[in-house]
């Protein structure tokens, strides 16, 4: 297991997440934009990677709700990878 996901209603909650873990000594990173969600990633002092992800935008950012699922969608940065991401996946039907 890399890291446990949690999820927060939306930006103002990540922050006041954000305000506690601090005030408990933790580091913690700042917001992270993922299109889909925002995070914010800490660990325990046991060394557990946890990530804080609001509910919003959501996935229809970038395409109708009819249409979701139907076509691979990359983030930005791995866009120019494309061609090469899409040869090693397995087709679906």
């Amino acid at each position: 297991v890399h890291h446990v996901a949690f999820r927060v209603k939306d930006d103002a909650a990540l922050m006041e997440f954000r305000e506690k873990i601090v005030k408990l000594g933790l580091s913690i990173t700042p917001q992270i934009d993922r299109n889909y969600f925002h995070s914010l990633y800490f660990r325990e002092p046991g060394g557990v990677l946890f990530e804080l992800a609001t509910e919003n935008p959501g996935f229809t950012v970038d395409e109708p709700l009819a249409e979701l699922g139907q076509n691979l969608k990359l983030p930005a940065q791995y866009e120019s990878q494309r061609d090469e991401i899409e040869s090693v996946l397995v087709k679906l039907n």
